[in-house]
């Protein structure tokens, strides 16, 4: 069974040096605020991202998608949305979507796929480490 519904959620304010000199929102904060997101969820599951550092296991970003349906402003907040598809292989995809707080406005909607590596052979790796896999199927599943 999937969690088609489950959404985590990450509320965001825009604060100066997230936007340019006309007050909108320039377009790397939304990436940054996804990853702080997927960040956050994977530590609300008891997965911290330093633990898997030291497991030598990194997770980089080898795809990623945006959609920029309307502009944040200085001083407004929203909240980034995150959920991750079920884990197949060593491919981990997460869909995004920032919307405003009553969910009336949406900012963004995206997607970003990474890739287990091992840290030490610089190689992708054959299967997610046990600590990992175990809390991305009760995330997704």
């Amino acid at each position: 069974m999937t969690n088609d519904n489950y959404w985590f959620e990450y509320p965001i304010q825009v604060h100066p040096h997230h936007t340019d000199y006309g007050g909108i929102v320039w377009h790397g904060s939304y990436i940054t605020w996804m990853e702080e997101a997927r960040v956050e969820c994977l530590r609300n599951l008891g997965v911290e991202f330093a633990d898997l550092v030291a497991l030598g296991c990194d997770l980089p970003v080898v795809e990623l998608i945006t959609r920029y349906h309307q502009s944040l402003r200085m001083g407004m907040g929203a909240v980034v949305k995150t959920r991750m598809e079920p884990l197949s292989g060593v491919r981990l995809h997460w869909d995004y979507r920032i919307e405003s707080p009553d969910d009336r406005q949406l900012y963004l909607t995206g997607r970003v796929t990474l890739v287990a590596i091992d840290r030490h052979k610089g190689k992708i790796m054959r299967r997610i480490p046990p600590e990992l896999a175990d809390a991305l199927v009760r995330l997704s599943g």
